[in-house]
């Protein structure tokens, strides 16, 4: 068995390949060596390969473009600006309050119009095809410095929206179309004020909606800067022009509900058109209305508001037994009738004017009995225009200087500046006293002296006339 065993053995080995038989064993430091050469082998040649390969790229790139630089046809030329822009023809009424409608400053609804400003002069265009516009509010900071060459993402990036838990801050006709050129904006109106921003000021923009137009770029329109103040301001808003039948506190420098308002009204002065009409007929009272809280600024403020008031065509009627007179809403005289005879206004003498001054003061107390007419305004004009009644609004010294003078109707005991002139012819007929001048003749005008209740009290009236 063991020399069968030992024969097999014999056999097997001399089947074997040379090579497997001859083949050294692999250690395991040769193994780690092995590794290591490679690993500096690689670490060497990195830097070297690096700067092969970025020579051949950088050659390559320089060939590539000293072709295009040689061929036109592949030329990239940079596109033209585009010309056409949209803008708002006309600025906006300010101020500008949450819940009103906005509207230009002719009161009209906004327009948006597509021009070309190519040129000195923005030439409306007409395209073949309308185009979507959406109405957009921005900050009132964009754009910054006097920059107009904004992009559309800087437009669009400057877009305000509403604050968290508002209602979108602009509603109302948001999307508009631009027809041959125009396009009318509807009622919009702010839900929110502008407090809330950094600079505290909205602007209103234009731009046209995505994919509307395929075409050159529109440059997007912009209105000014703006406040939007909360709706509650516009209960005390001041009006301009004011109008008659407004409240006295819609003057400048006129609070509603504060000192001077209250003072005003206590005096039966309680719309523009009670103030205009004592500031013409006894603006001495007026001043002292006011007090020495109002300085002569502030007066003369007041008084230039007031002055913008538009009249209408509306004009009133005086008239007693022997005269009539014409007065326009805020109590200037415009005409005159006395005993059939009419005083024109180069009329100027003093007589004439100071009877007619007093006719105007019982005009004036007797208003709310005044016949109303229309007139149309260019048939007559201030009867009174001299430089006694030509400055209708006098500052505080030339009010005293003027009642002064005004109020002096007597000296001496005789009557000097008062009748008219066809009454003195029968002036002898007349019985002179302290209190009062009564005449027996037709015309029964009777002349009472209201004495002034203190030293300083210079613009009281001392006269009036009474028709019997």
């Amino acid at each position: 068995m063991a020399a069968k065993r030992l024969l097999s053995e014999s056999c097997s080995d001399t089947d074997e390949p040379k090579e497997k038989r001859m083949r050294p064993k692999t250690s395991f430091a040769s193994v780690i060596g092995e590794a290591v050469m490679v690993n500096c082998l690689c670490t060497a040649l990195e830097p070297v390969l690096r700067r092969v390969v970025n020579e051949e790229m950088e050659r390559s790139l320089r060939h590539r473009l000293r072709s295009f630089s040689r061929s036109p046809s592949l030329r990239i030329q940079a596109p033209e600006p585009s010309t056409l822009q949209l803008i708002f023809p006309k600025g906006l009424s300010l101020p500008i309050f949450t819940g009103s409608k906005i509207m230009d400053k002719e009161s009209n609804q906004l327009q948006v119009l597509l021009v070309d400003t190519r040129g000195d002069q923005m030439v409306p265009v007409l395209l073949p095809n309308p185009i979507k516009v959406d109405i957009v509010v921005l900050d009132g900071d964009f754009p910054s410095g006097n920059g107009n060459n904004w992009t559309s993402e800087e437009f669009d990036r400057n877009i305000v929206r509403e604050r968290t838990g508002k209602r979108p801050l602009l509603a109302g006709e948001l999307a508009v179309t631009v027809r041959d050129g125009v396009a009318s904006i509807g009622d919009i109106e702010f839900t929110d004020n502008s407090s809330w921003i950094r600079c505290r000021k909205f602007r209103i923009g234009a731009k046209v909606a995505q994919g509307s137009f395929q075409g050159v770029r529109i440059r997007e329109a912009m209105t000014q800067a703006f406040v939007v103040k909360d709706h509650r301001g516009e209960l005390y808003k001041k009006h301009h022009p004011p109008m008659l039948e407004d409240e006295v506190w819609r003057l400048e420098k006129i609070g509603k509900d504060g000192a001077f308002h209250k003072k005003l009204t206590t005096e039966g002065v309680n719309t523009v058109q009670d103030f205009l009409k004592m500031s013409v007929v006894d603006p001495g009272k007026l001043r002292r209305i006011l007090g020495h809280g109002m300085s002569e600024k502030m007066w003369e403020v007041t008084i230039k508001h007031a002055k913008t008031c538009v009249m209408g065509n509306k004009h009133y009627v005086f008239q007693g037994s022997n005269y009539t007179i014409f007065l326009n809403p805020i109590c200037q005289l415009t005409k005159a009738e006395i005993n059939g005879s009419i005083y024109p206004t180069h009329n100027k003498s003093n007589i004439n004017r100071a009877y007619l001054e007093n006719l105007v003061r019982q005009a004036y107390v007797n208003w709310s009995s005044l016949e109303e007419i229309e007139v149309v305004s260019n048939e007559i004009g201030l009867l009174t225009q001299s430089d006694h009644m030509v400055d209708q609004y006098p500052s505080h010294q030339q009010i005293m200087v003027r009642s002064f003078q005004q109020n002096a109707y007597l000296t001496d005991g005789s009557i000097e500046g008062y009748m008219p002139s066809e009454m003195q012819a029968n002036s002898g007929n007349w019985q002179i006293s302290q209190t009062y001048l009564n005449t027996p003749i037709e015309n029964e005008i009777r002349l009472n002296m209201l004495e002034s209740n203190s030293d300083d009290d210079l613009t009281s009236p001392r006269s009036f006339i009474t028709g019997g």
